[in-house]
């Protein structure tokens, strides 16, 4: 009986002391090889970019306005220009009312992805988006302030493609972090959301 009563005593303390390390233990690194876990409330920061006109775009010409911001490439194939046409329309949707917010559009495929192809790519959806690119240092950088996986996956036939974080973040008037609009999320929640940022 007393072999029994410390085989149990030993099980409880090997509970606890699992318990205490998944407590303790550091978050995993998030996906992409970023370096570290980002967590929502660091979310976005200050950046600098290449506009469709070659010229540097600025997150500081944001200020004081709501923003929406996905990461994408110009040869995808339905994700990204299911996602704008989307965003766009349901921007369009919030009406006059409030401050609408802005879409940007960035891509992670700068091997391809230029100013003059992302400025291309914005004019297909008849609204404002901003296409924004830059050197794959620039990108790699503000991927991991937005927490924003990405990985090129090569074809059969020597190209590529790239697999990416499919949501769309959301940010207000003073540039923190809102929510996100997942694909398969209800046109009416995203929507809510949207007026959210927009006041």
């Amino acid at each position: 009986m007393k072999r029994v009563r410390i085989f149990l005593w030993l099980l409880v303390a090997l509970a606890l002391a699992g318990f205490a390390y998944l407590q303790l233990r550091p978050a995993p690194e998030q996906a992409g090889g970023s370096g570290s876990a980002v967590s929502a409330l660091t979310l976005g920061g200050p950046f600098t970019l290449t506009g469709a006109d070659g010229k540097p775009f600025s997150s500081q010409t944001l200020s004081g306005k709501p923003y929406v911001i996905f990461f994408g490439f110009t040869h995808c194939p339905d994700v990204c220009p299911t996602t704008l046409a989307r965003l766009v329309r349901l921007r369009q949707q919030l009406g006059g009312d409030g401050n609408t917010p802005a879409i940007l559009f960035v891509s992670v495929d700068p091997e391809r992805d230029g100013p003059a192809e992302v400025g291309k790519y914005a004019t297909l959806f008849n609204a404002p988006i901003t296409g924004l690119t830059g050197t794959p240092a620039q990108i790699a950088q503000v991927k991991k302030q937005f927490g924003i996986f990405s990985k090129k996956v090569l074809d059969g036939s020597g190209g590529y493609s790239v697999d990416h974080t499919a949501t769309a973040l959301l940010f207000g008037s003073d540039g923190k972090f809102v929510a996100t609009i997942a694909p398969e999320e209800p046109d009416s929640s995203a929507l809510d959301k949207l007026k959210r940022i927009a006041g």
